[in-house]
């Protein structure tokens, strides 16, 4: 029986939820009930996964008898990744948290800002090996290289327009909220301002998300700074291996 922990931002709740509901091999699905996991929560059973578990606290994890491999799951909150400290102390509580009711722990995070350059030494008092997505010898970016593809391609981007602002599925439904924690309730007028260079939106699709929907979801954002919108397609290969990685660390030990 082997356990595997995911800490994650609600960013990338439905890609989690793709990826969980995909594997086959996953016995038993237990997620942290709260405000922040309510959407994975959501999309794990528009998909009908049977062997989905809520829990209102680590306390009440108990795993699963005689199950290959489960997951637990803890979904952080959107505004941690505005300071680098922020995001550093509320994830080593987490992960310290979480570690020992698992054998392995696997982040939906990037370096975000350099705070997870060192994952492992960081979150050592978790107590297990940390995975995160990594892009060839180093951690992706953030959220957006994660599913733009890695630094090449995130770069290629901005080289074409640097004004740009993207935004992969999970931006386009939470960006009301992660504007007003982001930048501190701005007003309107401040926003536009601190926005006066930008040029266009990029929307980053990918299966998680029809392209008409995201379009919908963000085209008040674009009105709101006189944005056009253009797309590029995104990938989940890199969130995939490295899932693929911890299954293969677990079912090596």
């Amino acid at each position: 029986m082997a356990i595997l922990g995911i800490l994650t931002c609600e960013i990338l709740e439905l890609e989690f939820a793709r990826l969980l509901a995909a594997d086959r091999e996953v016995n038993r699905i237990t997620v942290l009930e709260d405000e922040r996991s309510a959407s994975l929560i959501a999309a794990l059973e528009s998909i009908k996964k049977d062997n989905l578990k809520r829990i209102p606290h680590l306390e009440a994890f108990t795993p699963a008898t005689e199950s290959p491999l489960e997951v637990l799951v803890g979904v952080l909150e959107l505004a941690l990744h505005n300071r680098k400290d922020t995001l550093q102390q509320g994830l080593i509580e987490a992960a310290a948290a979480i570690g020992p009711h698992v054998d392995a722990l696997l982040l939906g995070y990037g370096l975000c800002g350099n705070a997870l350059e060192k994952p492992e030494e960081l979150l050592s008092d978790a107590g297990v090996p940390i995975f995160i997505p990594m892009d060839e010898d180093h951690p992706v970016d953030d959220c957006i290289g994660l599913l733009i593809g890695g630094r090449e391609r995130y770069y290629e981007e901005q080289c074409e327009v640097a004004g740009t602002f993207f935004m992969i599925p999970g931006w386009t439904y939470h960006w009301k909220r992660m504007f007003e924690q982001e930048f501190g309730n701005l007003s309107p007028e401040m926003a536009k301002w601190l926005f006066k260079n930008y040029e266009r939106s990029l929307l980053i699709s990918t299966p998680i998300m029809p392209l008409e929907e995201m379009q919908q979801n963000s085209k008040a954002f674009n009105e709101l700074f006189g944005l056009r919108s253009e797309v590029c397609k995104g990938t989940l290969g890199i969130l995939q291996k490295t899932w693929d990685t911890a299954k293969g660390y677990l079912n090596s030990t």
